[in-house]
């Protein structure tokens, strides 16, 4: 069993699904603190906007998963929809469930996600991730 689930009814094809394959694959790349990944997917100017309202950037996000400060075990993404705001700029919208230790609490959250995505030369790069 993957760490990374995707619990859906419907099926998804074309750009959709890359958006998704995407975000799953942000996914597997926190609860594998894979630094290299988690660069080439977030972009510079990436925003984390955490349950609590506290922002982070790019390297202060990335920087807290690699130190520990923020593990992430599993994730559950369920029933995702896909909101395009352009062909260039396009929101995943969900509520994902993390299995997670975060700055020192053990436990299991549903964050109503709202997950922005921007196109350049081709390729899908994160943008916000508004919980």
């Amino acid at each position: 069993m993957s760490n990374v689930e995707l619990i859906c009814e419907k099926s998804f094809s074309g750009v959709d699904n890359q958006i998704i394959d995407r975000f799953v694959e942000f996914q597997h790349a926190l609860i594998d603190k894979d630094e290299d990944k988690l660069n080439k997917l977030i972009l510079d100017d990436y925003e984390l906007v955490h349950m609590s309202g506290k922002t982070q950037s790019k390297d202060e996000f990335i920087g807290e998963v690699m130190d520990g400060t923020l593990n992430y075990y599993k994730s559950e993404i369920s029933e995702p929809t896909i909101l395009w705001d352009d062909e260039e700029n396009a929101s995943l919208i969900a509520d994902v469930t993390l299995t997670a230790k975060v700055y020192g609490i053990n436990g299991k959250w549903t964050l109503n996600t709202v997950a922005s995505f921007v196109k350049i030369d081709g390729e899908w790069y994160f943008g916000k991730w508004d919980n």
